[in-house]
């Protein structure tokens, strides 16, 4: 089978399930005990913690670990919320937003927060002129994604977060999921505030995951107990998974710019070939997104039909985000730039990764373009019979 649905969750690296293996074997201890395999756990998250921090660019107490991206935005937000309500009530994000953002903003508003959820454009890009517009005297936090999940649309973060820094007392989080080590971004010059990272995307393990929290910022935990760290996420330290994630964050170091640049060469390869199939419509916009993600709707042909008629041919992608595919209703981010409802239902996302080849892009092409037809001649077959 060909995985193209490397944006739902990549392939943890070989070495990275070593480091794993390795961990779970000798470094058993609790980290909070003061005895010997304690303290070598403790030395162990305090290395990785270290890895994190230089490549995110802030410092080591910087770095909150976490179980994912979903339980960061969560801790992000409703952190925020709760030690700010007294400041005010009212949250800016935008409508293109992940359910682990959109979700926890819906939920707020029904404990009696208000938020303003801010349009984007054709191409799924939120501007910095509506976020002032909808900047309010009670805003505690504004909250945009780097890159747009299912488009691949690259926010213009740094913009928005520079623009807030004569705003003090407004919060700025970024869920930064799909763009860490595929798009640059500066924390420090971008003023980000929180920023949320999980290690799946990056060929690291399930279930583990980074909350940078700006050095002097207090927000309220979701999870009390013994006060791991820093107190904002108590619960024995995932001392594997975090291991695991700094080794895979070295593995992406070590890659540098020119995986995304091979990666970049490969979509525009499935760009050319998909725009010559009949009837497909591509959605990522052709300029401004991240090297990996290429979204196209094949009006009249159901998305879950083809999904699956690709997996018999061996090829693995997928509909809209991981979190929300098995609902069926349209995505809500391709109706937010204006695509109805019957092509929103039928759109696919291609996500590529490391283990992808320009011969596989090439295989997936002729494959879709098979699979349109052959379905297209069916529905046809199907609608004359009436």
């Amino acid at each position: 089978m060909i995985y193209f649905d490397n944006s739902a969750t990549t392939p943890p690296h070989p070495d990275v399930i070593e480091t794993v293996r390795r961990a779970m074997e000798a470094y058993y201890g609790n980290p909070s005990s003061l005895h010997q395999k304690g303290v070598e756990a403790e030395q162990v998250i305090k290395q990785a913690r270290a890895v994190a921090a230089q490549f995110l660019g802030c410092k080591p107490s910087e770095i909150i670990f976490t179980s994912g991206g979903t339980e960061s935005n969560n801790t992000a937000i409703k952190g925020v919320a709760l030690q700010y309500q007294t400041r005010g009530k009212h949250i800016v994000t935008t409508q293109i937003e992940h359910p682990a953002v959109y979700d926890v903003c819906k939920q707020l508003e029904g404990l009696g927060f208000s938020v303003t959820y801010v349009p984007v454009d054709r191409e799924g890009r939120v501007s910095l002129e509506d976020v002032q517009r909808a900047m309010r005297p009670d805003t505690i936090l504004v909250s945009v994604m780097h890159v747009n999940n299912e488009l691949g649309t690259i926010q213009p973060v740094a913009e928005i977060g520079k623009w807030l820094k004569q705003f003090p007392k407004v919060l700025f989080h970024v869920d930064a999921v799909q763009g860490v080590g595929k798009v640059p971004l500066s924390i420090k010059e971008a003023g980000i505030d929180l920023l949320s990272v999980s290690a799946h995307k990056f060929y690291g393990p399930r279930g583990v995951g980074i909350l940078y929290k700006r050095e002097g910022l207090i927000i309220q935990p979701l999870l009390m107990g013994g006060g791991q760290e820093s107190g904002v996420r108590s619960g024995t330290e995932n001392l594997p998974g975090i291991a695991g994630m700094a080794k895979a964050i070295r593995l992406m170091q070590e890659l540098g710019a020119a995986e995304n640049t091979r990666l970049e060469g490969l979509r525009e390869q499935l760009r050319a070939g998909i725009a010559d199939i009949e009837g497909c419509i591509i959605n990522t916009p052709q300029t401004g997104t991240a090297p990996h993600i290429l979204n196209v709707s094949v009006p009249g042909v159901k998305a879950e039909v083809l999904v699956h008629a690709l997996e018999e041919r061996g090829f693995l992608i997928s509909t809209k985000s991981a979190c929300s595919s098995k609902a069926d209703e349209p995505s809500r981010v391709l109706t937010s730039i204006g695509i109805d409802r019957d092509c929103a239902l039928s759109s696919l996302r291609v996500s590529l990764g490391r283990e992808n080849t320009a011969e596989q892009v090439g295989q997936f092409v002729v494959a879709l373009r098979e699979c349109v037809a052959q379905l297209r001649s069916y529905m046809k077959q199907k609608s004359g019979t009436r």
